[in-house]
């Protein structure tokens, strides 16, 4: 621990407290759970953000959105409105949030997705406006108790994982290390290449011991595709690269740059979920002029893509080649079908029942 740790200690404990309380509510069914009819699968974590939890909500789409008639709910977090959305052609990352808005973009054609803080109430708009929604996942709930999911699939990283971590404001845990409890499911995310099977061994005997009961523990990695244009006007990117992001650590996406030959020559990091501004873009083309001699490419994520296609922000670095690097779930082929049947199960099961 840092020395300030130990200062911020007495506020993690009242934070401890806080969030014990609630859950107990729950527990003790002084707070209410609702369930629904219609299957829902929760994908969350115990830490704020950085876990991963956008690209397993896609690789979810990818793999169900050809058996059931999906829907994707989440908060939103981060966009300029409030209250329940369902995004329509004309929704922007600013009115349902960048996240929810790059999984529209991506698969509105395959799947429905809604925006809302008060899951419970959201669910029933989505299925009236929808009536034919076979399973909604939910992106980011696992502390919306107020829903009762039919599977809990908690995300926690490989470098930083749930029980390595401490809560907030010392660490990055929304609640405490015991609530892992509550999941059907753990996924390790972000993990390495060719992960020795006596460390997956290790890491799952870490997360036992804060299980009353044995879960599933899987271990899955990024997949990184070829980057793509943001502006048509520049078709190739280079082998140097400018890493220009908004999410909460880059540092995995460098790493994997440099195991693919590829030069990063300047990381610009802005904050999770950062609104670009002209003033960024400024910024963006100052850096970009400082290395051009090099070859230079801007390369970015998809989630930052969404806000920076804006007209006017898209105008303002019309002139200099940025590039997108799209990114998936990766898991080995036998992990991936173990955990597929479950959720798949799930859902086929869930849906016989509601039928009879």
């Amino acid at each position: 621990m840092r020395f300030v740790d130990f200062l911020l200690f007495p506020f993690a404990l009242i934070y401890d407290g806080i969030t014990s309380l609630r859950n107990k509510m729950f527990d003790a069914g002084l707070k209410r759970s609702q369930p629904f009819e219609v299957p829902t699968v929760v994908v969350g974590n115990l830490a704020v953000g950085g876990t991963g939890k956008t690209p397993f909500v896609e690789f979810l789409i990818n793999r169900f959105s050809s058996a059931f008639n999906l829907a994707v709910l989440s908060r939103g977090y981060g966009r300029k409105t409030a209250g329940y959305r369902l995004a329509k052609g004309d929704s922007s990352p600013s009115e349902i949030g960048d996240e929810p808005f790059q999984i529209y973009s991506k698969f509105k054609d395959k799947v429905t997705v809604a925006v809302g803080e008060e899951r419970i109430l959201a669910i029933p708009m989505i299925l009236a406006e929808n009536p034919e929604v076979e399973a909604i996942v939910l992106d980011d709930a696992f502390q919306h108790r107020y829903l009762l999911a039919d599977l809990n699939i908690l995300l926690t990283t490989y470098k930083n994982p749930f029980f390595n971590d401490y809560l907030l404001p010392v660490g990055r845990l929304r609640e405490g290390r015991k609530n892992v409890r509550r999941a059907d499911v753990i996924v390790v995310t972000k993990c390495p290449d060719k992960l020795k099977e006596q460390e997956k061994d290790s890491i799952k005997g870490q997360v036992f011991t804060y299980l009353q009961v044995e879960k599933p523990v899987f271990f899955a990695g990024l997949k990184y595709g070829l980057p793509y244009p943001l502006n048509l006007k520049f078709l190739n990117p280079s082998d140097k690269f400018i890493l220009v992001t908004g999410i909460v650590d880059p540092e995995p996406i460098r790493l994997k740059l440099e195991a693919m030959q590829k030069v990063v020559l300047e990381t610009v990091a802005f904050p999770d979920h950062h609104f670009y501004s002209p003033k960024d873009m400024a910024r963006i083309n100052d850096i970009y002029n400082k290395h051009s001699a090099h070859n230079v490419s801007i390369l970015t994520t998809e989630k930052d893509a969404v806000k920076l296609k804006d007209s006017k922000l898209l105008e303002l670095i019309k002139n200099i080649p940025v590039f997108v690097l799209p990114v998936e779930v990766d898991m080995e082929p036998i992990e991936e079908e173990k955990l597929l049947k479950i959720i798949k199960s799930m859902i086929i099961n869930k849906n016989a029942d509601s039928e009879i």
